[in-house]
């Protein structure tokens, strides 16, 4: 996928997801977060973290021989500490991660939901998890299943060689992943949709039809070429306690009741004045 990250709709996919993520983590508070695939894009350099991570499997990693966080080293053009794992056995406990981004990394993964079990496992409660990948119902999915249909049946002019997309990896529906998250207890927070452009190849063509972005977004907006999901991992009968610092109201002094003697004696003196 690297290699066609460096096409025209690869930067231009790219440039949409680096926004996307900046807004989508800028505000999202703790100590530890993790991005796990794809170092061509900085998904946490928008997030104010003190640790953040970047995890990456042994063939996408050749310059970084550490396997844990806690000797990592920084990754080249990055601020973020790399380190040698896969993505479904993560060197972090459980409930020890406040923020997981995972760009196209389900889609990239032989296992997907194992992947998911584990950013589950190592998520705090209340954590968040962020999710992009290739949306299979746009322009973009349906050219790229018409050439894997045409290269099954031996068109060799529409085959293998015309795929618009990357060859690795599985599209996964954003319908399917909702239910996956929703299986495991996360709830999402929010889903949007982008890069509207038809199946271009060229910068040039990719800047003639960028008038369709606010069309597509106002008129069609799950048929973009990519999803990005937030999801919240929720933990029944948990309830959040405010803080115990909280200073109490002081209570209303106790009434007191003022008694005033009511009753007065007159005295009258009565003098005869025969």
């Amino acid at each position: 996928m690297a290699d066609w990250l460096q096409t025209p709709p690869g930067r231009y996919l790219l440039a949409w997801e680096q926004a996307q993520f900046a807004s989508a983590v800028a505000d999202v508070f703790g100590f530890h977060a993790v991005q796990l695939g794809l170092p061509e894009l900085d998904a946490l350099a928008a997030n104010r973290m003190p640790h953040r991570w970047l995890g990456l499997p042994e063939t996408e990693l050749p310059l970084v021989q550490n396997s844990a966080p806690d000797q990592a080293e920084p990754w080249p053009g990055l601020q973020r500490w790399a380190f040698v794992a896969h993505a479904a056995a993560l060197p972090f406990p459980a409930a020890s991660l406040d923020l997981v981004v995972l760009p196209h990394t389900l889609e990239l993964s032989a296992d997907p939901h194992a992947v998911l079990r584990e950013v589950e496992r190592v998520l705090v409660p209340e954590g968040r998890v962020v999710i992009s990948g290739l949306n299979p119902a746009s322009l973009w999915g349906l050219r790229q299943a018409r050439a894997h249909l045409c290269a099954r049946l031996g068109l060799s002019a529409f085959g293998a060689s015309h795929l618009y997309l990357p060859e690795a990896g599985e599209f996964i529906g954003h319908w399917r992943l909702r239910d996956w998250l929703r299986l495991l207890s996360f709830e999402v927070d929010s889903c949007r949709f982008g890069a509207y452009r038809p199946a271009v190849r060229t910068d040039k063509w990719l800047q003639r039809w960028s008038w369709v972005e606010p069309v597509g977004a106002r008129w069609w907006p799950i048929l973009g070429a990519v999803y990005f999901i937030t999801a919240v991992k929720r933990v029944r009968g948990m309830h959040l306690l405010g803080p115990a610092w909280k200073p109490r109201r002081a209570a209303a002094a106790a009434p007191v009741t003022a008694a005033r003697n009511t009753h007065h004696t007159t005295h009258f003196t009565h003098r005869n004045t025969d």
